[in-house]
């Protein structure tokens, strides 16, 4: 394929992405030709349709060109723990680490914390976001209002009741999607709505609750579910609980970790069958060991070990994953036996509305940023285009 320098892209009027199989969003793929103007998508249009004068033309190579992928958990990559690197150094490090698996856009997350640690954390990301980092879309905050009955690998001594006077440090981002990931069961329906008017988007995660208190959340702006059935109350027989209280909901959205691990595939199909496929976004929960060969990493002064795609402290507890965006779309056509096109909308157009961003990011068509990943047929990422330049390479 032809390369071409940051500078010549901005001297072209447009980049001509030719011979490739693009998703279009109809959940299928068609010869298309894609014209980038910057960092943004000019046209979509027939392949025999006339280029502009001034293209320069790239041969895709008849791969498949799919919208890049949006993940809304990464606590870090490459070597960096997001609560460890509060610095635009350390975002930059994970997104890059992320951006080969096909990443172009992610929310960095924070692991529960001392509320200093989160203030830094929210700076950190409003510097990124200022300073340009690619692919920064906010910042997702796990924690520290969760129940301490299912904290999971969440330190107890940073897990604390959510109050009023808390209301402007979590919605003190300037720029970006503010995520926060709470049991609200801790947290009054009223706080959880002047949240939700303050433009924080609102998870439960981490909760012990009933479905009748998550029925109660859900009508105060709580708007999805972090990592379903993992580290909340389970559907059971006589009491529906967050599980049930997620599948019943069918506007809100649910993230899900496909690695085979964290939940047993079966129970993933059967939440695929009762809910909307479009509620569903795929997320990784990475941990720092992503995109390196680490055996182990520190959380908390806790020694994590990395065990074939997933990571367990000391007592066996889970502690996040070694999964990338690229692996769980395949593992979600692999172990969930969705089609292609339904796996790749949960790794991209799905989470882009979930955050709001469903007129910009997310899709292939005109006015949308030009976001992409070249994959093969067997969903391999091949290379990453991220603002219409062409970023990493497999």
């Amino acid at each position: 394929m032809t390369v071409i320098s940051a500078a010549a892209r901005h001297r072209l009027m447009y980049q001509a992405l030719m011979n490739s199989h693009v998703f279009d969003g109809d959940g299928a793929c068609h010869p298309r030709t894609v014209l980038v103007r910057g960092s943004s998508i000019a046209a979509v249009q027939d392949p025999a349709a006339p280029l502009p004068a001034e293209a320069a033309v790239v041969d895709l190579g008849g791969r498949l060109l799919l919208p890049g992928f949006i993940d809304t958990q990464v606590n870090g990559g490459g070597g960096v723990l997001f609560n460890d690197a509060l610095t635009i150094e350390g975002i930059a490090a994970i997104g890059l680490a992320h951006l080969k698996f096909g990443t172009t856009g992610f929310l960095p997350t924070l692991i529960s914390d001392d509320l200093d640690v989160v203030r830094r954390a929210i700076e950190a990301v409003d510097a990124a976001i200022a300073a340009r980092i690619p692919g920064v879309l906010g910042i997702h905050i796990e924690g520290s209002f969760l129940d301490t009955r299912r904290k999971g690998i969440h330190d107890k001594r940073r897990i604390r009741v959510l109050d009023a006077d808390l209301l402007p440090l979590l919605s003190s981002l300037r720029g970006g999607r503010t995520l926060v990931t709470l049991a609200p069961e801790c947290a009054s329906p009223d706080l959880l709505r002047r949240l939700s008017d303050a433009g924080v988007l609102l998870a439960a995660g981490h909760t012990d609750a009933t479905c009748e208190q998550i029925e109660v959340a859900l009508r105060h702006g709580l708007r999805g579910f972090t990592h379903l059935f993992n580290a909340m109350s389970p559907l059971t027989s006589r009491a529906p609980g967050v599980v049930g209280a997620a599948l019943l909901d069918h506007p809100s959205w649910c993230g899900i970790i496909a690695d085979g691990h964290h939940v047993d595939p079966r129970t993933l199909r059967i939440a695929l069958v009762a809910k909307a496929h479009q509620r569903f976004m795929l997320v990784s929960d990475a941990m720092p060991c992503v995109g390196t060969d680490a055996s182990s990493f520190q959380l908390h002064g806790r020694t994590i070990h990395v065990r074939d795609g997933y990571c367990v402290d000391e007592d066996g507890t889970l502690a996040g994953t070694t999964l990338n965006m690229g692996q769980a779309i395949r593992n979600a056509v692999k172990i969930l036996n969705l089609s292609a096109g339904d796996a790749v909308r949960m790794a991209s157009e799905y989470p882009a509305d979930f955050l709001g961003l469903g007129t910009s990011h997310g899709r292939i068509a005109a006015g949308y940023r030009a976001d992409f990943v070249v994959a093969d047929e067997a969903l391999p990422v091949c290379e990453v285009w991220q603002g219409g330049a062409r970023r990493a390479s497999a």
